[in-house]
């Protein structure tokens, strides 16, 4: 879907075999021919599980090969350690097999009197274990802070008596360019995950999480008042302003 988890498939692939990139081709899964399903590409996940999995095939192709099997084909299967839901008397546990960690600031422009808000400048400091590809990372966090700018600020999906009042994209906004922060810092943070191929661990999600909570803390340190629904629109800035007035 444009995330760039492709290139960096062949890129894991092709660091298992010690081959350069051009020599690795990846024949992507088609639901018109794959047999069964193997999910979605949610949960940021495609990286550490596909990785994993890719990483295993490769390196069992690569010893066939070396043993002269000709051609060397190998399959893999990676499964997932298994979790354990908390426990309510301890609070012990293992609900997820695999954690991503990140750390956002955002700088904040608010007017008073039309209750417009701008996001400046976001820095973004992510902890993906390894950076396979730098640049696609760099492009997950951009997309990620653009994606959430919109549900912080704009995007409001409002219903009544079961209709869908904001069909269209005149009536559920989405940013424009203009509506993007003009400076995006990203900061790739590399703490190997053990269970990660090379320490890859899942980011897809991480950048969009964190931008509404900072983004409400910004708005505090700038005029003082809380906010506690999204998105921040002009009438939902401006109603604050006036109710922290009235008080």
């Amino acid at each position: 879907v444009g995330q760039g988890s492709h290139t960096v498939i062949r890129q894991m692939a092709a660091q298992a075999l010690n081959l350069p990139l051009e020599r690795v081709r990846l024949v992507a899964s088609d639901t018109a021919s794959s047999p069964g399903s193997s999910g979605s590409a949610s949960a940021s996940r495609t990286t550490f599980m596909a990785g994993n999995a890719v990483r295993g095939a490769a390196e069992a192709a690569l010893r066939r090969w070396q043993d002269g099997e000709r051609p060397a084909v190998a399959e893999y299967t990676y499964l997932a350690p298994k979790t354990t839901p908390f426990d309510p008397q301890t609070g012990h546990g293992v609900p997820n097999f695999a954690y991503g960690y990140v750390a956002q600031a955002v700088e904040v422009e608010v007017d008073e009197e039309t209750g417009q808000l701008r996001v400046l400048r976001v820095v973004c400091a992510d902890d993906v274990g390894k950076a396979v590809n730098p640049q696609l990372i760099e492009g997950q966090i951009e997309g990620g802070v653009a994606q959430a700018v919109g549900w912080a600020t704009c995007e409001n999906f409002i219903t009544a008596d079961g209709h869908v009042l904001t069909p269209h994209l005149s009536t559920y906004l989405i940013p424009t360019i203009a509506d993007v922060p003009e400076h995006v810092e990203s900061i790739i943070v590399e703490r190997p995950d053990p269970r990660g191929p090379w320490g890859v661990r899942g980011m897809g999600e991480m950048p969009f999480i964190p931008l509404a909570p900072a983004l409400v803390a910004a708005v505090h340190d700038a005029v003082g008042i809380w906010f506690d629904e999204l998105p921040l629109t002009p009438e939902r800035v401006l109603r604050g302003l006036g109710d922290s007035v009235t008080r």
